[in-house]
């Protein structure tokens, strides 16, 4: 008898904060494979607003909340990613495209994802359509200038703004 491969993916990003977007790409990912890691990049060179710990908590938190969560696992990580997803054993890795110019990065990057993980796939998903327009930037703009950010992002990353805005 042989052993049921398990479909396994990786959805890595700063999430600096975690939007609706992402939450929207992380349920489609559960449903497309048989475990999905969500993997928050420690990426000091971006300087995030939300330290990496705040980053993990607030991705792990909005996980818990999901249906299908057992399928979901956060982790945090340095490195590269090919590393990661190779060290996971997982098939793919899951990114997000809103727009055309997302692509040229996004493939730059599969590309070079391929050539030190040749195993792994990368899979290309859009958000749903109501949060096409979204981003982290965009979010962070809009709490810092003291815009209402409750519909773009889950209900505890707009009490972490709130809380490190005070």
């Amino acid at each position: 008898m042989s052993k049921k491969r398990i479909r396994r993916a990786v959805y890595p990003g700063t999430f600096d904060p975690v939007t609706n977007g992402h939450i929207s790409l992380i349920e489609r990912g559960a449903h497309l494979f048989d475990e999905l890691i969500v993997a928050v990049s420690k990426n000091a060179g971006k300087n995030p607003f939300f330290d990496f710990d705040e980053r993990i908590s607030m991705m792990t938190e909005s996980v818990e909340k999901m249906t299908f969560e057992s399928k979901v696992t956060v982790v945090g990580f340095e490195g590269l990613l090919a590393d990661l997803a190779h060290k996971l054993e997982a098939k793919a890795i899951i990114r997000g495209l809103r727009a055309v110019s997302d692509f040229e990065f996004e493939f730059q990057m599969a590309l070079m994802n391929r050539k030190i993980a040749r195993e792994v796939e990368t899979v290309f998903l859009m958000p749903s359509l109501s949060w096409v327009y979204l981003s982290s930037t965009m979010v962070k703009d809009v709490a810092i200038n003291g815009g209402d950010i409750a519909e773009l992002v889950p209900a505890m990353v707009k009490k972490a703004f709130k809380k490190k805005l005070k």
